[in-house]
């Protein structure tokens, strides 16, 4: 297991699951929707998006070897 492949898969999805997130909200309130998510809901959408880019991630890097 190559620990720099790691720390960076780790930091990129913690870093692009917000952008995510924010960027599904805004476009569901050019729509019409109205979201407010409280700290708590927030952090667990932000964990779960981050689990989800990290395995779409290795599925990615899977392929490739």
């Amino acid at each position: 297991m190559n620990i720099k492949c790691t720390l960076l898969k780790l930091f990129g999805s913690l870093i692009l699951s917000p952008i995510i997130v924010y960027a599904v909200l805004v476009i569901a309130k050019l729509f019409g929707a109205d979201y407010d998510m409280s700290n708590g809901e927030a952090f667990i959408v932000w964990l779960l998006m981050a689990i989800l880019i990290s395995q779409c991630w290795c599925k990615c890097c899977n392929s490739k070897k």
